[in-house]
């Protein structure tokens, strides 16, 4: 490739699974120094949609806090091959994935690094009062091109305590913002919503997702996205479907489209796909998914008392597959053109473990 221009060597090499162009930077100088300039990093990031997204697991057991990284696109047909990934805080939450940099947060830090480009900045850490607690959310507006931490954070109420003053919305919370670059938290105000805190948070056309309940009792809940660039809070459409106001369901982004999953009576999942952004007509129903528990806990599903399926769906691939969880302890692959489940395991993967969709890069904070 020595002969080729220079410019066609930066789009062939903008096209490799990153996996594979992490290791062409021993090639040869010329190519390290390209793979290491930001020109291809952001060709690459361009071509993301065309592999098929990696994943992040967070270890919970028999190892705490361990990290591990699969790249589906590098290896298509062969086996998944699981790398370790090294993290230097300790004790650290796995907040979340935004253009192959990752978001942790402990008791003590935030922060934000690249696995692949072992680069690392730590954020100042916003300071809650006595009885707070917050959601954290990372994420990146196209717009502006920033990359944001988003806290919400409420007050616990104290048990047998009583508010002095009425209030006629008990679920006020304080929206507070940091740009990556910048020195300080910026607060947006007080929002009326109660998040439901979620598995792995929703980023899709520059706005970070939640679902918000209307009332303890209430089951009538909300999507409620959040403008990055604009900074401003949207209610979204949802499907009009019965089960979202009965079933446990979450947020998704399936290929670039806001999606929610919710569970159905034979244990499966129905979900549902927002095919142009928040135009509620646009709502279908893309996967009706049944019952189905991994073999390897089928063993154990006479001593546990637990519907016979509990999934969770993180992504969908190009071939049409999708790729769900269950329980936090095992993974499937389900074919909806053919209706067949697949069980998939890695060597030395973590029996208990908390996983996010994460699109590996060379992109530098």
């Amino acid at each position: 490739m020595e002969c080729l221009p220079q410019d066609v060597v930066l789009d062939i090499l903008s096209r490799l699974p990153i996996t594979s162009l992490v290791q062409s930077k021993s090639v040869c100088h010329s190519w390290r120094s390209m793979i290491q300039g930001s020109l291809l990093a952001n060709k690459h990031l361009s071509h993301t949609s065309d592999y098929d997204p990696g994943i992040i697991f967070q270890s919970h057991w028999p190892i705490q806090n361990q990290y591990y990284f699969v790249d589906f696109a590098a290896y298509p047909e062969g086996n998944k091959i699981l790398k370790k990934i090294s993290f230097s805080a300790k004790h650290a939450n796995l907040v979340g994935s935004c253009n192959g940099l990752l978001c942790f947060c402990n008791a003590a830090r935030i922060h934000i690094c690249n696995p692949l480009t072992k680069d690392s900045i730590e954020l100042p850490k916003l300071s809650k009062g006595p009885g707070e607690v917050g959601i954290l959310g990372f994420g990146f507006s196209p717009t502006t091109k920033e990359y944001k931490l988003v806290e919400i954070v409420y007050r616990r109420k104290r048990p047998g305590v009583r508010p002095r003053v009425a209030v006629s919305n008990p679920f006020q919370a304080e929206v507070r913002i940091l740009t990556l670059g910048g020195s300080r938290w910026r607060s947006l105000g007080m929002v009326p919503y109660r998040f439901i805190r979620q598995p792995s948070q929703v980023m899709v056309s520059g706005r970070l997702h939640w679902i918000s309940q209307l009332g303890k009792y209430n089951i009538d809940n909300q999507f409620i996205s959040l403008d990055l660039a604009a900074e401003t809070f949207q209610e979204v459409s949802k499907p009009d479907c019965r089960s979202f106001n009965r079933g446990f369901y979450e947020l998704i982004n399936l290929r670039g489209h806001l999606s929610a999953a919710a569970s159905n009576a034979s244990g499966g999942l129905e979900i549902w796909v927002m095919k142009e952004y928040n135009i509620k007509e646009s709502w279908i129903k893309e996967f009706s998914i049944g019952g189905y528990l991994p073999k390897e806990l089928q063993r154990m599903n006479a001593r546990i008392h637990s519907p016979r399926s509990v999934f969770r769906a993180i992504c969908c691939f190009r071939s049409g597959e999708i790729l769900l969880e269950h329980r936090s302890n095992a993974l499937v692959l389900y074919d909806p053109v053919h209706e067949t489940f697949k069980d998939l395991t890695f060597e030395g993967a973590p029996n208990w473990f908390k996983m996010v969709v994460h699109v590996g890069s060379l992109i530098s904070i």
